[in-house]
């Protein structure tokens, strides 16, 4: 634990200096700095590895400071405190997912501690039919102000019983073929099935609630803002390394497309038989990739 500007932030750490960057992990929406747990054991034989708890995070050991600590600008914002305390001069930052846009966020508002990009699966705007512009320019902005109040009742109400389902699916890993993941939790280790399965039985069902703001970031960047997005991602000036799951049916081949195309230099690989869950389920062959990655760009030493 350690105090960054008055909140208590918990965060998993491994490795030793070996003169190159700290790897900085950032998490999932709705999750936690443990869904990070296998890649720091591979990562730390490498160099440093940090992974924070984000504010607000609905299975993490971190508080939440104020209402919307837990959207994109806010994480990045906490990001460079908790970096800055940490004394963290530069970074590879590895995000995945909502953390992949809480990267991008990070990296445009505190450059000088990016000195490579890792986005995993990350939620960043995909292209858009024409009928799908309009909808979003007309409706998205009353949706994202009328939507997380009745999201929230509706937490308020079935929030135990989605804990218990995810705990369902976690002692039957098979019962998640097919799902919008795309992941096999066959492939996970019982280790790691355990520990996600404590996580969520010692979950307060309340915290969901911060779930809602966060995921409400996500649809404005994905939807509503995604000119604002569009901008840091086209001003981003460390190497970035984009990696997806081709059984992701989340962040698809078309958005991977799309941000290939408006940033041909950043590096790319998609891996076949993995999904959403990436840098958990193909944990090994994303560090080998990430690591490979930096010897060749001069971003391992």
């Amino acid at each position: 634990m350690i105090d960054v500007a008055g909140t208590e932030v918990h965060y998993l750490s491994a490795g030793e200096d070996q003169g190159g960057p700290t790897h900085l992990l950032i998490h999932p929406m709705a999750a936690s700095a443990s869904m990070w747990m296998d890649a720091i054991a591979e990562l730390g034989a490498h160099a440093p590895v940090i992974a924070p708890d984000l504010p607000g995070s609905v299975f993490g050991h971190t508080g939440s400071p104020h209402p919307r600590a837990s959207t994109a600008g806010p994480s990045a914002r906490f990001l460079r405190a908790f970096t800055g305390r940490m004394g963290l001069e530069a970074t590879v930052t590895h995000g995945w997912s909502m953390g992949g846009l809480v990267a991008v966020h990070f990296a445009a508002c505190t450059p000088e501690r990016v000195d490579r990009l890792v986005l995993a699966c990350p939620a960043l705007p995909g292209p858009l039919a024409p009928d799908e512009v309009v909808f979003w320019r007309v409706a998205g902005r009353p949706l994202l102000v009328v939507g997380p109040g009745l999201l929230r009742g509706a937490l308020r109400v079935a929030g135990r019983r989605i804990i218990d389902a995810k705990l369902r699916a976690y002692a039957d890993p098979g019962a998640w073929s097919g799902s919008v993941v795309g992941d096999d939790l066959e492939r996970l280790s019982p280790e790691m099935l355990a520990l996600l399965g404590d996580e969520l039985r010692a979950t307060d069902p309340r915290r969901l609630g911060d779930a809602v703001a966060a995921f409400t970031s996500v649809i404005s960047a994905l939807y509503v803002s995604r000119s604002t997005v569009h901008r840091m991602i086209d001003r981003l000036g460390a190497p970035t390394l984009l990696l997806t799951g081709a059984q992701d049916k989340l962040i698809t081949a078309a958005t991977a497309g799309d941000l290939v195309a408006r940033r041909p230099d950043w590096a790319y690989r998609a891996f076949p038989s993995a999904g959403h869950l990436l840098p958990l389920s193909n944990t090994r062959d994303y560090v080998a990739t990430v690591t490979d990655w930096l010897n060749r760009s001069g971003g391992g030493r």
